[in-house]
């Protein structure tokens, strides 16, 4: 119990469980001296709780007679919001969450109405959300520290290993989490590298808070960071495309990761860089708008291998009917009508 609200809270439940706690009591069940319980107790009063102090041998601390925390209360829309809230927490890959989600959802229930109660317990047992499932563990320490780091505004070092398993120790000025494609990543500026950059936490093996502080520019956008920083990946080939429709549609139909999008009038401009132009022009080709490459050149080759594979595949259908109907339209015929100079039978050309 390191953390002092944790500790001030405690303290409110162990005066609201008990008529009467000493001071020793108290300091003993919160692991803290009587000085630093006099602190918590004026902590409550600030808080507006009214703590009776009792002077003696048999002096304490107690509650005013009489004083209730206000119940918990919800309206229906806050119900099913907690409600969908505590659903989508499960899928976000932190294992250590899986326990505390059921306690909380049972705290919950315990002070709702009946009809709330009814309505929570009805929507966890029916409906399912199918949210990216988790590609990798979640740390919740890590997002515990880099979250508070990030409010806080104060620098972390961390030990991170890339791709190709390379160590390197960064201090970072953590601008934000996000949570994308089933990993969790925290975006802010790189000393090492002197820029912005996004570290997934399943590849951060040790991080520190550091005294040092900073500022978080005002405008910075996490998520709008880490799909840039995807779609400007160092691959093999820079591609560039117009796509003939509004930015709305295009970001909806090829996702923000695929490249960066960037309105051109009556069109998008989309530019990208790749490892696989057969990949990129599978994308391109079941597109419901209509597009103009306008680099690279091999693009199009791709896009015209896409085009002649699916033209062999439709015409194998096609001949597969023929050959299944005429197959059908000659079963049973009698053979012996031939005369000896018929020619064996043969399909139609196609």
């Amino acid at each position: 119990m390191a953390n002092p609200t944790v500790r001030v809270l405690t303290l409110l439940e162990l005066l609201q469980a008990h008529r009467h706690m000493s001071g020793r009591e108290l300091a003993e069940r919160l692991g803290v001296d009587r000085r630093t319980l006099r602190r918590y107790i004026q902590a409550l009063e600030e808080l507006g709780i009214p703590v009776t102090t009792e002077r003696g041998r048999h002096g304490g601390y107690r509650l005013m007679p009489g004083f209730k925390l206000p119940p918990l209360m919800f309206n229906s829309e806050e119900a099913l919001a907690v409600s969908l809230g505590l659903l989508a927490a499960q899928g976000l890959g932190i294992a250590e969450t899986a326990p505390a989600l059921e306690t909380a959802r049972a705290k919950l229930e315990r002070v709702m109405p009946a009809r709330l109660k009814q309505q929570a317990q009805a929507l966890s047992e029916s409906a399912r959300l199918e949210l990216p499932a988790a590609r990798a563990p979640g740390d919740e320490r890590l997002l515990i520290l880099f979250a508070t780091a990030t409010q806080a505004r104060q620098r972390v070092r961390l030990d991170y290993r890339d791709d190709r398993e390379q160590h390197t120790r960064r201090v970072l000025n953590p601008f934000g989490l996000v949570f994308r494609g089933g990993r969790w990543y925290v975006s802010g500026w790189c000393h090492l590298r002197r820029d912005l950059r996004s570290f997934r936490l399943d590849r951060i093996t040790e991080a520190t808070p550091l005294e040092a502080s900073f500022e978080r520019p005002v405008d910075f956008d996490p998520a709008e960071h880490l799909t840039k920083s995807m779609a400007s990946l160092p691959r093999a080939t820079a591609v560039s495309v117009r796509l003939h429709t509004d930015l709305a549609h295009a970001v909806a139909e090829l996702g923000r990761s695929i490249g960066v999008f960037t309105p051109d009038e009556n069109a998008v401009l989309l530019h990208a860089r790749t490892d696989s132009l057969i990949w990129f022009s599978r994308q391109l080709a079941h597109q419901p708008f209509d597009f103009d490459v306008i680099e690279p050149p091999a693009l199009r080759d791709a896009l015209s291998q896409q085009a002649a594979r699916l033209n062999r595949l439709a015409t194998k259908n096609d001949r597969t009917s023929v050959e299944n109907d005429y197959a059908g339209s000659t079963k049973g015929s009698n053979t012996n009508n031939k005369t000896p100079g018929d020619p064996p039978c043969s399909f139609p050309p196609t």
